[in-house]
């Protein structure tokens, strides 16, 4: 018989460590990242620290009371981070309204880059009206004079490219060179070569104005697109940030007059556990509580996904957030502030995005070093082509090959210092530690979201690359695959070596073993206890009262009823008290289990009284989520504290081999059953035969509340809603709508934003190790192609978006599926 433990839950973090959120401005790239968290990580105190490029966040781990928050944030500001701790004051609305803060920044950075832009696009038309030729001229002259090119340079450079230049300079000053450091060189070195070449036209050198006026088009174009793009990945997450009310009605006397009594409304985060809350028709449920007066229908779409109402009721639980559709109801409030269930999937969701995937290391540790290696290797092109490759390739004209994505002509003649120059600057502008910096946190960013819209809360990118090398599942049965609602089928009372009799409860029944089993598992809050005691009630017996009462997880439980000591359990529980069990006995206790059946063995004064069978049903999506999973190449196994005959019968329903299930486990010793499995190195692959691999990789399915140790364990916990305070401290994937198929739906929803990981990792790697040496003039000798500066800075504009676009799409493609 499996009981509900009392200890062995494994809490997720260190309790002597304490989190410290900051709201980080001012980061552009990768280089920005690393450089905020060498900053972090450098305080004295700091244990760890985990910096979001897409949301602009960064999580600090240290010792409880040893860091200031503010400390840590004028050290960021100070190096050219804005930044400002976010306070927690116990109560979600102020929270939440700190959480705005970001977005509100977003959006004058937003309006600022639209202003930026517009001035860039109209320098840019200017600029590149002289190559058009007679065109141009004959309708402005001055679109040809060499000085009017010199003041659009100018104009760029003070007006859209300022924030650039200063936050490039910056960087380089704190030691720590960014993407802008690299945009701002490559337009600087152009704009300072054409400005000698036409200060000093002797040197035959030629000026080339529009080149840093197209660079900054570009880019700025770009990033305009990328803010917009990362906008949109998040604006499900700032959908969720919105759903809680800011104000609730609370009834100051519910003693006098009850839902009639007069309400005033205060702010949400005012109301405390134990106080009345009305809420009308139409008001979102401010705070989480238990319905006590009323009777209404609530939209719970927010916390399940699921559009359908559920009717609530007095004695009903409500969820903050939710929408009172039909009546009026009188609520008395349970969990407040940051306690309420979608406080606590807020801050699920949003410490999701701060924990990165192991394959973004490699990503962090060259975003590190990159801006300092693409300076090396622009040095490297500029020395190669000045001193060698002008002089081999002399014969070679460079004036077609750099005309690749520009509309220059260039009428003077190439210097070695001119073509090495504009190489170097090719380089330096073509580089983008942008993509490397969001490929992983813009998908984490729109998966997590996406999951908390349907119900599935997963606590991060680690999680997702587990999810991705699963290849065995292992489910718990009662509860999980089972309704978790067993009721009481037989009964059967045991005479010496004989059944002396037997009912099936469709007709009257003897009352005294019932009677005695629901006082002894009065003392216990297991499935198998609450179907005992509703068989109780529903032959409405009375219950005699017990004492003395003794559990032993797995086993059973054990009390003192009218003086006798009465024992309910499993044949071990029995045995360990020197019961002897007749073989008679034992028969039918066996065929009983091969029917799907628990038994519940009764002893009464040291002797075998009698047996009670009780049956859980399957879940009715129990076995499409299993033959879903099988079709994904997934094992499936079933883990129960159950009688082998008895697991092996609900496995037979499912299609599961006897191999597959693992019976007689009491729920201490499950977290070692799954220990061993991940030893075992063994993955079934639908019909194709046994594979062996290093380890196997296993997700626990449970209810989360006497599966907690397991679930920890396993490389992925995956637990339903029913166990909601142990599931989210414990499990890495929590199924908020209590449905077996979302097992499914969570784990292709895992394996569908890490794969867009890996995509826009291995674009940002793919784009820098190709665009450089394009960049370089590697194709030069043999094509007579160059990329020039203008080019090289619309590539890097669109390396950016392509990343922020392309994990967008998983939202696209999750709505098609």
């Amino acid at each position: 018989m499996q009981l509900v433990p009392k200890t062995n839950l494994v809490p997720e973090f260190d309790p002597i460590l304490e989190k410290i959120i900051l709201d980080v401005g001012g980061m552009k790239c990768a280089g920005c990242v690393n450089a905020v968290e060498r900053q972090l990580t450098q305080h004295p105190g700091v244990k760890s620290a985990c910096v979001n490029l897409a949301t602009e966040v960064a999580v600090v781990e240290s010792e409880t009371g040893a860091v200031d928050a503010d400390a840590l944030a004028q050290r960021l500001t100070a190096v050219g981070f804005p930044t400002q701790p976010r306070k927690p004051n116990g109560a979600v609305a102020g929270e939440i309204s700190t959480l705005l803060d970001p977005a509100e920044r977003q959006r004058r950075e937003m309006r600022s880059s639209f202003r930026q832009l517009a001035i860039a696009a109209i320098l840019l038309l200017l600029s590149g009206s002289g190559h058009f030729g007679n065109l141009g001229s004959s309708v402005l002259p001055v679109l040809n004079n060499i000085w009017f090119h010199c003041g659009l340079a100018t104009v760029a450079l003070l007006i859209p490219g300022r924030p650039i230049l200063v936050d490039g300079w910056l960087g380089w000053r704190r030691n720590a060179p960014n993407m802008n450091t690299l945009v701002g060189l490559g337009t600087l070195t152009a704009y300072i070569a054409s400005l000698v070449a036409l200060l000093f036209p002797k040197m035959g050198w030629e000026c080339f104005f529009d080149e840093p006026v197209m660079m900054l088009g570009f880019i700025l174009l770009g990033r305009t697109l990328e803010q917009q793009a990362r906008g949109r990945a998040a604006a499900a997450f700032r959908k969720l940030l919105a759903l809680q009310p800011q104000v609730a009605r609370l009834i100051a006397n519910p003693e006098k007059g009850g839902m009639g009594s007069s309400s005033v409304e205060i702010p949400a985060e005012q109301v405390r556990v134990g106080e009345w809350v009305q809420v009308l028709p139409g008001d979102k449920i401010p705070v989480d509580g238990e319905v006590v007066v009323g009777k209404t229908t609530v939209d719970e779409s927010m916390l399940t996904g699921e559009a359908v109402p559920v009717i609530k009721q007095p004695g009903d639980m409500v969820t903050g957030g939710t929408l009172n559709q039909s009546g009026a109801i009188a609520i008395q409030t349970t969990r407040t502030g940051s306690d309420t269930t979608l406080a606590r999937i807020v801050a699920l969701v949003e410490a999701a995005q701060t924990r990165k995937a192991p394959v973004q290391k490699l990503a962090d540790t060259v975003a590190g070093y990159f801006t300092y290696g693409v300076l090396t290797a622009s040095v490297l092109t500029f020395v190669f082509w000045y001193f060698f490759g002008t002089h081999i390739w002399a014969n070679v004209s460079m004036s077609g090959g750099m005309e690749m994505m520009s509309h220059a002509t260039y009428q003077a003649p190439h210097s070695p210092l001119l073509i090495s120059l504009k190489l170097a600057i090719a380089v330096m502008v073509v580089a983008c530690p942008c993509a490397l910096g969001l490929a992983t946190p813009t998908a984490i960013l729109v998966g997590t979201a996406m999951g908390a819209e349907r119900g599935l809360l997963i606590k991060g990118g680690d999680v997702l690359e587990k999810v991705h090398q699963l290849n065995t599942v292992v489910f718990d049965k009662t509860g999980t695959l089972t309704t978790g609602n067993p009721i009481v089928t037989d009964c059967l009372l045991i005479g010496g070596d004989e059944v002396v009799s037997e009912h099936h409860y469709s007709s009257s029944s003897p009352s005294s073993l019932i009677q005695l089993a629901a006082a002894v598992e009065s003392g216990t809050h297991h499935p198998l206890a609450r179907a005992i005691q509703q068989e109780a009630q529903q032959q409405q017996l009375s219950i005699p009262e017990a004492v003395d009462f003794h559990t032993e997880p797995g086993l059973g439980v054990s009390a003192v009823v009218e003086d006798k000591v009465v024992l309910l359990g499993n044949w071990d529980w029995l045995s360990w008290h020197g019961i002897a069990i007749n073989e008679t006995a034992q028969q039918v206790a066996q065929d009983l289990a091969t029917d799907g059946k628990t038994v519940v063995c009764v002893a009464v004064g040291g002797t075998l009284a009698g047996l009670i069978a009780v049956s859980d049903t399957l879940r009715p999506d129990a076995q499409s989520t299993v033959d879903k999973l099988r079709q994904m190449g997934l094992r499936v196994m079933l883990l129960s504290g159950d009688r082998q005959e008895a697991a092996n019968a609900i496995a037979k329903q499912l299609g599961l081999d006897s191999a597959d299930v693992i019976a007689g486990v009491p729920p201490a010793k499950k977290a070692a059953a799954i220990q061993a499995l991940q030893l075992e190195g063994t993955r079934r692959q639908g019909d194709k035969g046994t594979k062996k691999t290093p380890h196997s990789i296993i997700a626990m399915v449970g209810d989360g509340i006497n599966d907690a140790p397991a679930l920890s364990q396993a490389d992925v916990g995956i637990a339903l809603h029913s166990g909601t305070d142990v599931a989210m401290e414990t499990a890495e994937i929590v199924l908020m709508r209590d449905r077996l198929n979302d097992v499914v739906e969570s784990i292709q929803l895992s394996r569908a934003t890490f794969n867009k990981i890996r995509q826009n990792l291995f674009w940002a790697f793919a784009y820098n190790t190709v665009g450089i040496p394009l960049a370089a003039g590697v194709l030069f000798p043999s094509l007579g192609f160059v990329l020039n500066p203008s080019g090289a800075a619309a590539l890097m504009a669109f390396s950016s978006v392509s990343v922020v676009t392309n994990s967008i799409l998983l939202r696209r493609l999750a709505h098609h599926s």
